[in-house]
């Protein structure tokens, strides 16, 4: 991951499309921060629980003045399905194709399964503070109590 960023850099700000059809990009939050989670796709067992994790601790994020964010590559009406069929309430975003988000953090990269090469996205997630700056991160995340230590480094923040 070349160009994966550091602690205190500026967050990039990328818009990404809603599952409503508008955009968001990190600029929306200034003032507040921000839990951005990448994940690979809508729907497969580790990101679902993610989702569900995520959402179900919305409201001890929001009131550690932190809002969310899932980003992955799933088009926007795929995100509207996904967030309909497990109640998911934690807000995503669809990230471009190519020059999103995701290749501006270098979460978008290679990756290795069964002898193959392809790319895809590395479980990420970073805090961001509300200045807009990265605050913390964490690559390749394991999902098991994740949602949980990013909601302590948020209070700690």
């Amino acid at each position: 991951m070349s160009n994966f960023p550091n602690v205190g850099d500026a967050i990039p700000d990328i818009a990404m499309e809603t599952p409503e059809g508008g955009s968001v990009k990190p600029s929306d939050f200034k003032g507040e921060k921000l839990v951005i989670f990448f994940y690979p796709k809508d729907d497969t067992p580790g990101c679902t629980t993610e989702n569900k994790d995520f959402s179900a601790l919305k409201a001890d994020f929001e009131a550690a003045g932190t809002r969310l964010l899932g980003v992955s590559k799933d088009p926007a009406k795929k995100h509207a399905k996904f967030i309909a069929k497990h109640g998911l309430t934690a807000p995503l975003a669809s990230d471009a194709e190519e020059g999103g988000l995701s290749d501006a953090l270098g979460v978008w990269a290679e990756k290795q399964m069964y002898g193959k090469t392809y790319m895809g996205m590395v479980r990420s997630t970073f805090l961001v503070d509300a200045e807009g700056r990265i605050a913390r991160i964490w690559d390749k995340v394991k999902v098991k109590g994740h949602a949980e230590d990013v909601l302590e480094a948020a209070r700690a923040l």
